[in-house]
């Protein structure tokens, strides 16, 4: 066995004022372990009601379930006929795997009888081949070979011979006679077809009375009732409700009610919807259910390559009738390819010169085609048979064989900003920017005022049929071009243009097209407001910098790349300079927000890094809340109070910045010149068409200009939407654009295998067989319908979500504790038989404080004095929307954890936090007098570092502070211990405050395990990451109802503030100033910036990161196996 390391001195350390752990354990929390909701007792008679004759009644049958472990129960308007919450089961509200085993198909004793293959397959074999073609990655890996072998060659009805006949196998051939069986097929009708879509396009006044149409073909669509249709006897509709409900808290105390909001089924719209629905009369002899299927479109273009011009813009289906946990998985078969919009062909610009329309007129006239090509697709898809579903209903037999009259109904629609600007028919950027209001734009800025609050509701859109009408027949009947003055009189106060919304045209003028234009967290936030945020703070530290002459820019890269990772991908490793923000998607932009304050913290000179600290905090608090999967009345109240901070701190910084001589950034520089000497050459180029004597093309100004946050945005403006919008639709998260940036997976996978000609017709057709296949696997019920992905690399993909922790058994890493003691000076192994010994007797709270006498002691004994150290443990835990996660802890990498905190009074901290070296497990005797039990038992432990709270240091929500920890100095018997795995309430993010540097007093000698390899000193401080994940950020906010705690949320802060500075003493200076240039160019049009693929929150999708403790990957240096460094005790 190697030396080991040595033990710390005993001598006193001169560290002022460093925290003192008090020496006890922390408290044993309640692990509540997530639960389907009660079930819906069925009626006791199914008599039917007398009918008094012409007299309509509406029966308001109520029910209410009965509560449940979290005092939830559900409130129905009208008894449900059917509960899909009988078929979750508890591994279903888990957000990881519970088995890594793979499943072969092949079984003992089976029958020999096997069913037919699938039709239009000739054999088992050819199926089984064909549907692992059409499924799984694009890219075989080495997965998906062993997919291969086992789904398919092993299977027991694949048989080699099969494929001996006179042709050569062929899979293009396979797949085209598929194609044809399916569209030939009379029973599948919820196949692609195709249309050409045929605009009008106006002329001028020349030619008046012509109407001149332009056809742009290949659109390429799903009709949308046999969608539905399909949906609803796929074997995943056993999974829909059909009853909307109030989910509700009842305090056990006081028996208080307070509202949950989560799914779209227990929102207000639907609500209000399935109320209207049973108001309205019946069809005619007609007495079945009347229940609704909740439409949510995604659409969004996307770039299929890295390279070239090929893109697609489909359009995604969703029912909210379904889970959201369910419709935001990719593979769980949720999401519904329904069409993929056209675009304008650059043909049309030679349509248009054949109509004599100058240069200068096409800009808007092609503006306006493709705002009537976006309409006119959308009236394909609302065709007759959709409008007569819409008024009529259709009837079909449902997952639970019981026929019911489905009306659909269109809920929300999801899409940039951009996009809501061509659904919305307004004007992009104009002067009524909202798709929701007409708040002006200059009055963009006073977001989370009073009087914006009021404005928003006064001034709430309304579809002005009368003014679109009168537009449309100045252009098509007068003569009229659509930017003329007689046209823009009509249509630019309001933002609006001559283009008739195909949603109000189709469904009717009680439809309301501007309310499911939902909010967009990704892109207004993440991609708007914060970005633009970030630009503007980069901009400020190069000007702060100037003035200090220090490079603030380098030392704010530098300190990024110190930021520690956490979770298999919550927080990943910065490597690139963050300031050059090179191909950032969304989930980048929302690392950065979440640890952005320890890097910027004492960069600016006070009172500016107070005012910055202050303004981040606020942003990623408002970011938490918003992207809640779960709300109460109480956290939507604070939702909206927060909206009002950000609003003031941002303008409190649009202020303040300007202290600064603040400067385009050089990346800002290269685009500003490359788009000016683009639009110059453009108009040179125009000019010299019609002049004889040429213009050269001007040259943009090279140096940096001035710039200032703009804030008098969309993106700005819509902050004030989010608190008012979840109650009505639910949580962000159900129509999140991130579900269709996740979704254009599927698309980008299926153009990866075409020919790439005709490439739309293929991905259609590959999106026909997926969806085959899974209908097929669907049927024979070998496929769930919570599907969960993973694979070896996941680290959350073993063991029972119903444990605490799982620690592995191995004993391959041993040490021996005899050898160890002989070694060492001072004895550890006394510390850890009182650790064992304060469990063994069932002490609680005081383990580390009990003196025990050598007797006692030696009553406790380690069988083969062997203790055994492990590479990872896993920690279970119940999330504030009761749903099971789990952190995997490793002592080198993640390795911080948290306890909840047996300390109360006014200034006790929530939670204690250690740093674990080691994890270990020890068979263990415990004999004599004392003993309650003489069997060897297995007993885990951690060694840890304990940190302690900052002394004097104010921390909390209202004083807009993260708390702030260090470790206990070493002279402190108390600095190391040993824990009770079973303790752990989860793993914490901690980062080190950068600004107050490093030390070596809190332990001064190297090396130790206690550190990483290679290091001899400590951080001072670290701060806690309160808003690293939405759970986290529950915990210290309260309310978590899966967290076992009461929704009202804590007076946290009132304990440790004395006042409140933030808050209240900053008055609301000059909101109706001038603004400066936009932050960005086109800051309304984010465009491909998106990153689709790895954007928003998905831990649950990603399958690198992890760490494994299982024997056959074993890193090497990745564990000593002989010197854990345990002599650092």
């Amino acid at each position: 066995m190697p030396e080991s390391l040595p033990l710390p001195p005993t001598g006193a350390l001169p560290v002022p004022a460093r925290p003192q752990r008090i020496h006890r354990l922390p408290r044993r929390f309640v692990d509540k372990l997530p639960e389907a909701e009660p079930a819906v007792v069925a009626a006791t008679s199914d008599e039917p009601r007398p009918i008094i004759p012409r007299v309509r009644l509406i029966v308001h049958d109520a029910f209410k379930t009965v509560t449940n472990s979290f005092h939830i129960l559900r409130f129905f308007p009208n008894r449900p006929s059917y509960d899909p919450e009988a078929f979750v089961l508890p591994q279903d509200l888990a957000n990881f795997p519970e088995s890594t085993e793979h499943d072969s198909p092949t079984s003992e004793g089976a029958s020999a009888a096997l069913p037919p293959p699938p039709y239009p397959y000739s054999s088992m074999s050819v199926y089984r081949l064909m549907q692992w073609v059409n499924s799984g990655s694009n890219l075989k890996s080495e997965s998906e070979v062993n997919r291969l072998v086992n789904d398919v060659i092993r299977a027991e009805d694949f048989q080699a011979d099969d494929f001996n006949s006179k042709f050569k196998f062929d899979v293009g051939r396979e797949h085209q006679k598929f194609d044809d069986a399916i569209n030939s097929s009379s029973l599948l009708k919820d196949g692609w077809r195709e249309a050409t879509v045929d605009i009008k396009i106006p002329a001028g006044e020349d030619q008046a009375t012509d109407t001149h149409v332009f056809s742009v073909p290949g659109f390429r669509y799903r009709p949308l009732v046999e969608v539905i249709k399909a949906a609803f006897t796929d074997a995943q509709a056993r999974l829909f409700h059909f009853s909307p409900f109030r989910r509700i808290f009842v305090s056990p105390l006081t028996g208080h009610e307070t509202r949950i909001y989560d799914e779209l089924y227990t929102s207000d719209a639907w609500l209000n919807a399935q109320q209207d629905l049973q108001r309205a009369a019946n069809e005619p002899g007609c007495k079945l259910e009347k229940v609704i299927a909740a439409l949510m479109f995604w659409s969004d273009a996307t770039h299929l390559a890295s390279f070239g011009t090929a893109k697609a813009w489909p359009l995604y289906t969703f029912f909210g009738n379904l889970s959201k946990y369910i419709r935001a998985k990719p593979n769980s078969g949720a999401c519904h390819q329904t069409a993929f919009f056209p675009s304008l062909p650059d043909s049309i610009n030679d349509f248009l010169r054949t109509l004599n329309i100058s240069s200068n007129q096409q800009k808007a006239l092609l503006t306006h085609c493709r705002r009537e090509l976006m309409h006119e697709a959308w009236k394909l898809l609302l065709d007759a048979e959709f409008v007569h579903a819409y008024i009529h209903g259709i009837v079909l037999k449902c997952a639970d064989g019981v026929y019911r009259r489905v009306y659909p109904r269109i809920f929300t629609y999801s899409a940039d900003y951009p996009e809501k600007v061509l659904l919305a028919n307004i004007r992009d950027n104009g002067i009524c920017l909202c798709p929701r209001c007409l708040v002006p734009k200059k009055k963009a800025d006073q977001m989370g005022l009073i009087y914006d609050l009021k404005l928003r509701v006064r001034l709430a859109r309304t579809y002005l049929f009368d003014e679109i009408t009168r537009a449309r027949d100045f252009i098509f009947n007068k003569g009229y071009m659509v930017g003329s003055a007689a046209v823009e009189r009509l249509c630019k106060p309001q933002s609006i243009v001559p283009t008739m919304n195909a949603f109000v045209e189709r469904l009717g003028s009680m439809f309301n097209p501007f309310q499911m234009l939902v909010v967009d967290q990704m892109h207004e936030f993440e991609l708007g407001v914060f970005k633009a945020v970030l630009i503007h703070i980069i901009r400020v530290l190069y000007a702060a910098g100037k003035t200090k002459k220090e490079q603030l820019v380098e030392t704010f890269d530098e300190r990024f790349r110190q930021v520690p990772t956490f979770g298999v991908d919550t927080i990943r490793k910065f490597s690139n300079n963050v300031s050059e923000m090179k191909k950032l998607g969304a989930r980048d932009f929302e690392d950065i927000l979440q640890n952005l304050i320890p890097v910027v913290d004492g960069l600016l000179d006070e009172p500016y890094n107070s005012f910055l600290l202050t303004l981040l905090f606020r942003l990623a608090e408002w970011h938490a809340l918003a992207k809640l999967r779960m709300h109460t009345d109480l956290t939507l109240e604070r939702l909206k109070n927060c909206s009002t901070i950000v609003g003031k701190e941002l303008r409190r910084f649009r202020d303040w910045s300007r202290d600064f001589d603040t400067v385009e950034l050089p990346k800002e520089v290269n685009i500003r010149v490359r788009r000016a000497a683009k639009k110059s050459e453009t108009e040179a180029s125009r000019h010299n068409e019609t002049e004889s004597q040429p213009v050269p093309a001007s040259s943009p100004h090279p140096g940096p200009q001035k710039r200032q946050l703009n804030i008098n945005t969309y993106k700005f403006h819509a902050i004030g939407d989010y608190a008012p919008t979840i109650p009505v639709f639910g949580t962000t998260d159900s129509y999140s654009t991130q579900t269709g940036e996740l979704a254009h997976r599927t698309v980008k996978g299926a153009y990866a295998r075409t020919n790439k000609s005709h490439a739309m017709k293929q991905i259609a057709n590959h999106e026909q067989r997926r969806r085959h296949f899974r209908r097929q696997l669907g049927m024979h019920g070998t496929e769930s319908v919570y599907p969960i992905k993973g694979s070896k690399k996941d680290s959350r993909k073993s063991g029972c979500a119903e444990l605490h922790h799982i620690i592995s058994e191995s004993r391959r890493y041993r040490h021996d504790i005899i050898s160890f003691v002989h070694q060492n000076s001072q004895d550890p192994a006394k510390t850890l038989k009182n650790h064992l010994l304060t469990r063994l007797l069932g002490h609680d709270f005081d383990g580390d404080d009990e003196t025990y006498s050598d007797a006692q002691r030696a009553s406790v004994h380690i069988v083969s004095n062997r203790i055994y150290a492990h590479k990872t443990m896993r920690i279970n835990y119940t999330s504030y929307d009761m749903r099971r996660d789990q952190d995997s802890i490793n002592p080198r990498t993640h390795n911080d954890v948290m306890m909840v905190s047996p300390e109360t009074g006014d200034h006790a901290h929530p939670f204690w936090y250690a740093r674990v070296l080691g994890i270990f497990h020890a068979q263990v005797c415990h004999t004599g007098p004392e003993a309650r039990s003489h069997s060897v038992q297995n007993m885990e432990f951690l060694w840890v570092r304990w940190y302690g709270t900052e002394p004097g240091y104010r921390w909390g929500y209202k004083r807009a502070r993260l708390p702030k920890i260090g470790f206990v100095p070493v002279d402190d018997e108390g600095a190391f211990g040993f824990l009770d795995p079973s303790l752990v309430l989860r793993a914490c993010h901690l980062t080190p405050v950068f600004s107050s540097g490093r030390t070596r007093t809190l332990l001064d000698f190297s090396p130790s395990a206690a550190r990483h390899p290679g290091e001899d000193e400590d951080w001072v401080n670290y701060y806690v990451m309160i808003f690293v994940d939405r759970d986290m950020c529950m915990r210290y906010l309260g309310g978590g109802i899966g967290h076992g705690a009461d929704p009202n949320l804590k007076d946290n802060d009132s304990r440790r503030e004395v006042e409140n500075t933030d808050e209240t003493g900053n008055d609301e200076r000059d909101d109706d100033a001038s603004v400066g240039e936009d932050i960005e160019e086109d800051d309304e049009d984010d465009g491909e910036d998106q990153c689709s693929e790895d954007s928003g929150d998905t831990e649950d999708l990603s399958e690198e990161g992890a760490d494994s403790d299982s024997d056959a990957s074993v890193e090497s240096g990745y564990f000593d196996v002989e010197d854990t460094g345990f002599a650092d005790l």
